[in-house]
Order: structure tokens, then C-alpha cells, then sequence
């Protein structure tokens, strides 16, 4: 019988328990990437509250990617250790290590730039969508330097990869575009590049069960990119997709909105699966854990409302998450609950 407690040995990776903050956009980051007390503060209550990994939130492999405001950066020398004399990044990885919490980077990108002007998916030269999958290759050798575990790649929630990979979006006709192979080759490209220049790392991926909208990725496109990924080296995956965040979750009644996904990938994949969405309850993920060949379950508004959730979860089995779903942390500065972090 599998328990959230436990320990987990993955490739690259150990963690104390099944627990993973699931990554959450801050938007408190300077324009450059830069963090400060703030952030750090959050990922000192969020390393204290228990959780075996945390994926940090939205980081840019762009210097110029200015889709939203407040990303945190890898795409730039200066905030890695052997550049600045006060290496920020690495500094929050030793605050999560010290809590004997692993540290995992989501790299991501939300649009393509040239000239501060946005390049549609479609409108990348061959050579335009190299540069990304080197962004990408380049931040990871940056994670590995600042000494973060692992990396996620952020394929999902219609960001640039996630757009890039839909068939709703995607109409190139060169080696990137068209079949569900030519779609998936920026990702592949992205984790054989990672795998070969930084091999120490732990390499995850989020990525959409459905796009949920028509034309877009459907449950068996996606399977079947999850199926390459996994040829290609991919070391966990993380099941998502767009719509994400849904409202009104009550313990017990409709937790793991992704679960069915997620239980039927694990069932056809070899690597560890890690499911998001709604999981509010003890019984409710160790019943997914031990119905499924799921590994690993993550959380994102729950530690919103309170970082400290899983040692709650481990001190009292019976109890429940006091998150409401209504989120409206998403429209506050830093994201917090408006009912207070530990009310």
C-alpha cells in the first residue's frame, strides 16, 4: 500500500514524501529575473510546510519574453552563481534544501519575441524555433548550476510550447509542423538537448490531457507525445491541462479533476506520472495512489491557502484542505489567499 508519506526514489531525485508543490506564478520577479525577500519568503514557508519537491513558479528561458509581468529568469548568466556575487537562485536553493525538500525549475516560455514584437507559432523561421529549443537547453544548464534538482519543461496551459504542440495552432510545414511527430520534435529536441548538457537534473514536463477546446490536443495525442517523451529519456511527467483551476472543490465530492488521465497514462507509460487538480483530502490521493499506477500527487492552490498543508495532512489524517477554490489569490500581489496564508 502506497501513503503520501513515504519516501520515493526517481531517477536523479529522492524525495521524503509523494507531496509536489505544483509550480505557481508568483509575478513578484523584476523585470531582469531578479527576486527578493518576498519570494524567498514564500519558498522558506513552502519548504517548512512539508512538501517533498517544489517546482518553482513560471521561469522564463527568455531575456525578452515579457508575456506577463513578474517571471522569474533563467535566460541570462547574471543570476547564476559564477556571474554574481550574490547568486539569488542559487541562495533559494539552498533555502528549499534546507528543509530536506528537493528543488525543481519550471522552465518555460510564454511567447516568442523579435524586436518586442510577439512571433506567432506559425511565423518562426526553422531557425527562429532552434533558438527556442536552445533557450530552453541553455536555462537547464543554468538550473544545474545554481543547484536545483531538476527542471520541468512547460508544455501545457497553451503557453508557447503548449500552443506550439497543438494541432489547433500549429500549421507549420517544415519538420516542426504537421503530424503529431513533427509537433511533439521541439519537445524531444528540448529534452535530448537537457539530458546531454546537463545530466545531474531530474527532467520533468507539464503538459495538457486536452487542450478542451476543438481542434486543439486531444487524450490520445497527448498519450501518444507522452509515449515519445518517454522513448526520448523524460524522467516523471505531470498531467494537467487548460481550464486548470477549476472552481468549487469540495473534499471528498470532486477532487482530481485530472485523475482519469493521469491513471490511464500511468498505465501505458513506465516513467512516475504526477497528477494536479483539486486534491483536497489524505483518502481521496492515497485512494488515486493505490488504485492507479500513479507515483506522485502536486498541489497548488491548497498551499496557497496554507503552506503547511502537508504537515497538517501528516498530523491529522482526517484532515481536509481549507482552500475554497474561489481563486481570487490569482488576482492578489504574489498570489495569496485573501483569507490570509494560514488562516
Amino acid at each position: 500500500m502506497k501513503n503520501i508519506f513515504e519516501a520515493v526514489e526517481l531517477n536523479n531525485l529522492h524525495l521524503k514524501n509523494r507531496l509536489v508543490r505544483s509550480a505557481t506564478w508568483e509575478g513578484i520577479a523584476a523585470q531582469d529575473g531578479s527576486i527578493d525577500d518576498d519570494t524567498y519568503e514564500i519558498y522558506r514557508e513552502l519548504a517548512k510546510g512539508g512538501v517533498g519537491a517544489i517546482i518553482t513558479g513560471f521561469t522564463s528561458v527568455a531575456t525578452d519574453d515579457f508575456y506577463f509581468g513578474g517571471m522569474m529568469r533563467l535566460s541570462d548568466n547574471k543570476l547564476i552563481p559564477q556571474y554574481k556575487k550574490i547568486p539569488q537562485y542559487k541562495k533559494l536553493v539552498e533555502m528549499i534544501h534546507a528543509e530536506n525538500c528537493a528543488a525543481i525549475s519550471q522552465l518555460a516560455l510564454g511567447a516568442f519575441y523579435e524586436n518586442s514584437v510577439e512571433v506567432g507559432e506559425n511565423d518562426l523561421s526553422t531557425e527562429n524555433v532552434r533558438e527556442v529549443i536552445k533557450m530552453f537547453v541553455d536555462a537547464a544548464i543554468r538550473a544545474e548550476l545554481c543547484g536545483f534538482d531538476g527542471v520541468q519543461i512547460h508544455a501545457a496551459h497553451f503557453f508557447f510550447l503548449s500552443r506550439f504542440i497543438s494541432p489547433k495552432i500549429n500549421r507549420r510545414s517544415d519538420e516542426f509542423g504537421g503530424s503529431t511527430e513533427a509537433r511533439a520534435k521541439i519537445l524531444l529536441d528540448i529534452l535530448r538537448g537537457i539530458k546531454k548538457s546537463a545530466p545531474s537534473l531530474h527532467v520533468t514536463i507539464k503538459i495538457n490531457s486536452s487542450d478542451f477546446v476543438s481542434g486543439g490536443l486531444d487524450e490520445g495525442e497527448s498519450l501518444k507525445i507522452c509515449k515519445m517523451l518517454e522513448a526520448a529519456g523524460i524522467d516523471s511527467i505531470e498531467v494537467s491541462g487548460n481550464g486548470t483551476s477549476v472552481g468549487g472543490i469540495r473534499a471528498g465530492v470532486n477532487e482530481g479533476y485530472f485523475a482519469d488521465f493521469a491513471a490511464r497514462l500511468a498505465d501505458e507509460v513506465q516513467v512516475p506520472v504526477i497528477c494536479v487538480g483539486g486534491w483536497r483530502s489524505r483518502q481521496v490521493m492515497e485512494n488515486f495512489l493505490n488504485q492507479t499506477q500513479g507515483e506522485l500527487l502536486s498541489l497548488s492552490r491548497p498551499l496557497v491557502r496554507e503552506p503547511d498543508f502537508p504537515k497538517k495532512l501528516a498530523a491529522d489524517k482526517n484532515c481536509v484542505s481549507k482552500c475554497v477554490s474561489c481563486n481570487a489569490c490569482y488576482r492578489t500581489p504574489a498570489h495569496r489567499c485573501i483569507f490570509g496564508r494560514r488562516a
